[in-house]
């Protein structure tokens, strides 16, 4: 999943790919350089991040939409936690939703995910991105994180979505400390218990820099290191910023794999 965010003030790439020209372009390398999906946002969820209205947000993400449609036939998610921007983003070609809150924040965002049988996201933050990386903390960041997913699989359920439509991801530096990114990485295994795929979003995060020592233009290299891993251990979908050095840690570690 390559990313591209149409916001001023993402951590990474903010105010990138704002102009039409410049989403087409970045759509074209994403598509280029192996990516199976395209993931669209419109409001950053950086942490202390303050957030913006639905109709900034449209404004921002549909037309991105429409363009990359213009070009390609590859699948679309749209980042929001907003139903009304998920509704519209499906119209203007999405087809998958990605909901950081997994469904809390928008009531309706389930109802939008019942009526296009869409495969949706759903992710785990303790808080939310204003405040989650103030001093996070978990008896059991597995144990817990676990709970959370059953607990949000039995409301969809409820609401008559198929658990075929889900998408786990466990929420890579939302509301995580180092150790907790750590422990989560190790253990993918125990969300697969689940019957979901399993998404990680890794990308250039700053518990990187917590290992490393590294500035934010020295991150792709480690994302990709772990993007391999992760292949190994059955993640079905990373989602990163430098799809091609991602790609091709993932092609010698299917390589490795196969041999």
């Amino acid at each position: 999943m390559g990313i591209l965010n149409v916001t001023p003030d993402s951590f990474s790439d903010g105010g990138r790919y704002l102009s039409e020209h410049a989403i087409v372009e970045r759509a074209k390398r994403i598509i280029d350089e192996g990516a199976d999906i395209i993931d669209v946002g419109g409001e950053s969820t950086r942490p202390f991040a303050e957030p913006v209205p639905a109709h900034q947000e449209l404004a921002r993400v549909i037309p991105a939409i429409k363009a990359i449609r213009q070009i390609s036939s590859i699948p679309i998610s749209i980042d929001t936690t907003k139903a009304s921007v998920a509704q519209q983003a499906l119209d203007a070609g999405a087809d998958i939703v990605n909901d950081i809150s997994a469904m809390r924040f928008d009531s309706a965002m389930a109802n939008v995910v019942r009526q296009y049988r869409c495969p949706a996201v759903i992710m785990h933050m303790q808080g939310t991105p204003k405040d989650m990386q103030i001093n996070p903390q978990y008896t059991n960041v597995l144990t817990e994180t676990m709970a959370f997913f059953r607990e949000r699989l039995a409301f969809m359920a409820d609401q008559g979505i198929d658990r075929g439509q889900i998408i786990i991801d466990p929420g890579i530096g939302f509301g995580k400390s180092l150790a907790h990114n750590l422990a989560i990485l190790n253990n993918t295994a125990t969300y697969h218990t689940l019957g979901c795929p399993v998404l990680i979003g890794h990308s250039r995060k700053s518990f990187l820099c917590s290992l490393l020592g590294q500035d934010i233009t020295d991150r792709d290299q480690p994302t990709a290191v772990i993007s391999g891993l992760l292949s190994q251990r059955h993640v079905a979908i990373v989602r990163v910023h430098d799809v091609k050095r991602t790609k091709q840690a993932l092609l010698l570690a299917e390589a490795i794999a196969r041999a």
